[in-house]
């Protein structure tokens, strides 16, 4: 009877894991850019690549300053740079 119990739990769970996995890869294919404030009062950008892109909010405005630069320079280096599809 506890083993049938028990079994029929792991059923559950598993069924459970499998349906928030499919949610996870789903959400993953199609989703937007977002931010959040990490644990460390950090800005975390999501959504460009495996790992979020996380800096401190002198950072972003060092890094959003440099926009123009950013441009001319991946404009001057475009022939040697990879794309990759988002």
């Amino acid at each position: 009877m506890i083993e049938a119990m028990a079994e029929e739990d792991l059923k559950t769970e598993l069924e459970r894991l499998r349906a928030e996995n499919e949610a996870l890869k789903t959400q993953r294919r199609g989703s937007p850019t977002s931010m959040k404030v990490s644990e460390k009062g950090a800005v975390s950008v999501y959504g460009l690549g495996r790992f979020p892109v996380t800096l401190y909010q002198e950072q972003w405005g060092k890094l959003l300053g440099m926009a123009e630069e950013i441009k001319t320079f991946i404009a001057e280096n475009k022939d040697r740079l990879k794309t990759k599809e988002v």
